[in-house]
This record gives structure tokens, sequence and C-alpha cells, in this order.
């Protein structure tokens, strides 16, 4: 960890004088506001006085004096002491701790500090049919082990007669460093495109929809074939302390609420958001009885219809790799999470989140990117530099879009910003964002228009970079 302790010169003369007159303890150590270290050059300051106030002012402490080096290497090791408690203290609270002292205070919530899905490369090569112009393969499709291990492409990929290899990053569906799939280990190898997925049946183009309409029929891996040959790695990381303590802050201190079913199911592998919606429960304060009633002679409330289940929702807004049903499935793992938070007869209605696709569309201006010159458009945004850029932007906007909230609407202004924070991007022209599908009886939006969002609805991004063109 780097030494917060300063050694400027500068800061040693501002001291004030009054230190030759005081302990120039005040306002440092415990104090309302928290542990307050004392700087070095208060230190520094306070030694320089007691050695005058010793040997009177004439003693040499100047910076070559050997007096002054021995003090300056004293106050040194002093304010180290002083950063050390101050870290010991912050240590203790969970909204300053951070490292290990941030694991062991999850650990005494019950909270142990979750792992990172394992990340890595694969190779598809697509073998199509003289009719199939082209595959589009979407982010989140799932990919399987022979152990059973689930896997998701981490970006959209198209491939084409004219363009049949690409190298595309992939995540594991599930945290942990047993997820650092080998493909050295036979049940390690990533192997096969899930059929359950519905994301590779959307549509006739899809690859399942295409692989099944064959006569006869053939595999999908038969079109686009998997080769797995680098080892995926990261799955030992644990979370980041902003993103642990986030979750150790919102974490409820008991069972049967709201809050422990809603950090239970955020902890489930494919939950990227979630409403807990308990619409029947809790004191009804809008009630003009509230706040007047007389225990003793009245009865608060009529007897409970049994015959009717007291039910509580739950709205889930999946990543881009889960899978809503089967028994894999995220709604199975969701009632698995709850079973036991939920209070006796009182039972879970899990749906999953209406999703409001939203794609860009824009004209960049770029500066100093390895482009082709000399050359039509077509070519220029086919180039590889270009098609990096392009991904880039998408996986900024991605990023921007995932971190927003049910009814959070996509707004234009930061989905500028973002593309003009990209390195190289100099101008963005004509930025529109674009739902997909267009509600009906809605009309195309304009460039400025955000995107709105109803309350049970969240965006999604569809990071498709058809609709970016370098100009």
């Amino acid at each position: 960890m780097a030494d917060p302790t300063s050694t400027d010169p500068a800061d040693v003369a501002a001291v004030d004088d009054a230190v030759t007159r005081s302990t120039g303890t005040d306002g440092y150590g415990l104090t309302s506001g928290g542990f307050i270290p004392k700087p070095f050059s208060r230190i520094l300051a306070e030694k320089l006085a007691l050695s005058r106030s010793l040997f009177g002012v004439d003693i040499d402490l100047g910076s070559g004096s050997a007096l002054r080096k021995i003090l300056e290497v004293s106050a040194l090791e002093d304010a180290r002491t002083w950063a050390a408690l101050a870290a010991i203290y912050d240590n203790q609270f969970v909204a300053t701790a951070s490292g290990e002292a941030l694991s062991r205070l999850g650990e005494e919530l019950g909270l142990r500090r979750p792992h990172l899905e394992a990340r890595g490369t694969i190779k598809l090569t697509a073998q199509l049919p003289s009719n199939v112009s082209g595959i589009a393969l979407p982010r989140g499709a799932r990919l399987l082990t022979l152990g059973g291990h689930h896997v998701a492409l981490d970006e959209a990929v198209v491939l084409s007669p004219a363009s049949p290899v690409r190298e595309t990053q992939v995540v594991a569906f599930y945290p942990g460093p047993e997820h650092n799939l080998d493909p050295g280990n036979p049940q390690q190898k990533i192997l096969w495109w899930n059929p359950a997925d519905p994301k590779l049946a959307w549509d006739p183009s899809s690859l399942l929809s295409i692989a099944r309409s064959l006569n006869p029929n053939v595999a999908p891996e038969a079109l686009v074939a998997i080769a797995h040959t680098q080892p995926l790695t990261g799955g030992e990381r644990l979370w980041p302390d902003a993103r642990y303590r986030d979750l150790l802050l919102r974490a409820p201190r008991s069972i049967w609420t709201v809050d422990a079913i809603r950090t239970a199911i955020s902890l489930v592998p494919g939950v990227r958001q979630v409403q807990v919606r308990d619409r029947i429960g809790g004191v009804d304060v809008d009630l003009p009885i509230f706040g007047t009633f007389d225990f003793i002679e009245r009865l608060f409330g009529a007897e409970r219809d049994l015959a009717s289940p007291y039910t509580f929702d739950v709205v889930v807004a999946a990543t881009d790799g889960a899978l809503w049903d089967g028994p894999d499935g995220l709604a199975v793992a969701i009632d698995a999470a709850i079973e036991d938070l939920r209070p006796i007869g009182v039972l879970p209605r899990v749906q999953p989140a209406d999703p409001v696709y939203v794609a860009i569309q824009a004209q960049l201006v770029v500066k100093g990117l390895p482009l082709p010159r000399g050359v039509s458009g077509e070519v220029i945004n086919a180039s590889t530099a270009a098609v990096a850029l392009k991904q880039r932007l998408l996986a900024r906007v991605h990023a921007y879009i995932d971190g927003l909230d049910f009814g959070e609407p996509v707004r234009f202004s930061e989905v500028m910003w973002v593309l003009m924070n990209e390195p190289g991007v100099t101008d963005v022209r004509n930025l529109l964002l674009v739902p997909s599908p267009l509600a009906p009886g809605r009309k195309p939006p304009d460039v400025g228009d955000n995107v709105p969002i109803k309350p049970t609805q969240i965006a999604t991004f569809v990071d498709t970079d058809t609709l970016l063109r370098i100009v």
C-alpha cells in the first residue's frame, strides 16, 4: 500500500508557530468525524519546537544539520504509525474498510466476498450453406461442455462467407475458480451450443433455426464450429472493494424482509437487477384510522381470508447469458434462493422484467486511427481498426445501459458523453437512440430524444455495430 505521508518542506513551514506553545494534538486522533491522523508536517514542527525549547533558540535546525535529519526520520516513522492507526480504525467499518478487512466484515454479516466469472476466447468458424448469407450470434448466446459447464458469448458476433472466422470473447455463466475451463480436460472443453437457449432461435436467420430448417437437420456445431484452445482465467478473483462494499451496505440484518429477499436474489448468477414488491404487507399509513386507533376499544382489522393466498412480486431483469426456463434456468435458481427467507405461507410470484431493447445509430468522426486511405466508406468501416473501435464504443454504451435501474430512461446526453470519451473519436453526428422493435403507433426517434422506460421495464442494449459508420 502506498505511503500517504507527505514530506514536503513547504508543509513543515506552514505550521503555525502556536505549536511551540501547545501539545499540538488538538483536532487529531479519534474525533467526532472519525480518526484524523496527524500529518508529517505537524509532527516535524512539534519536534523542531521541542528541540528549540530544550537546546535553545540558537540550535542549528537547518536543512543540512544532523539533528534536523534525525528529527525528520523520527517524524516520518511517527507519521507512518498515525497512518497505520487510522487504517486500523477505518477497517472496523464497512463504509471505510478495504481489502481483507472488508472481507472479514462481510463474513461477519454472512456474505462472503463473491468470485468473479472466468473469461477467455474461443474461435468460431462458419460453414454456411450456399443459401445462407450470414449468421448473427447475439451477446449472451450459451455454450456447453461435456461436464455441464455453462459459458456465454461476451460480445455479438456476425459470421458470413466473406468473414467466416472470428476470435470472440466468452465468459463463464457461474462465478468461481472451478469454471476456469481448461480445454486439456475433456470435461471442461467447450464443445456445443446450448439447444435450450431461445436467443439462438429468435428468428429464421438464427443459428438453431437454420440448423433445424435444413433437410436433413444438422447440428448447430456443423454450421458454426467451436474451437476452444486456451483456458478461461480469472474465476479465482474476487469482487473489487467498491462493488462488495455496495452489497454489504445494502445487506439487511434480518430475514423475512423485502431487503433480505432482494439481496439474496441479486447474488444469483444471471440476475442483473431485481425488484421485490410487497403491495399488501406493511402498515397502510394512508388509512384515515392510522394514528388514531384505540386498541382497547376496537379491532385493528378483519380476520384474514384464509382462502386467498398471500403473495409478493419479484421482477427480475436477467443478464444477456441467462436462461429463464428449464432445470438450469433463472426461475428455478431464484425460487431456491428465497425459499428459506420468505415467511411461511407467503409465496413469491417470480416474473421476468419487460425489456426495452435499445440500439444506437450514429456517424463517427475519428482521428489518429490506422484506417485505410483512398478507399470507399464500406472498406473503411470493414477494416480491422474500424471494427475494433466500434466494439469499444459498444462496450462503453453496454456498461452504461447495464447500470440503469427499472424505469430509468436511456438519456441521449449520457450516451453522447460515453461515446465522446473514447480516444480517437472527435465528433458524433446524428446520434439516435433506437428502440428495437419500435412500439406500434410510436414515431421514430429524433436526434436528442431520450428513450422513456416505464416503472416495470428496464433498458437492454442491442450491441450491433451495423448502425455505426465512420465518415
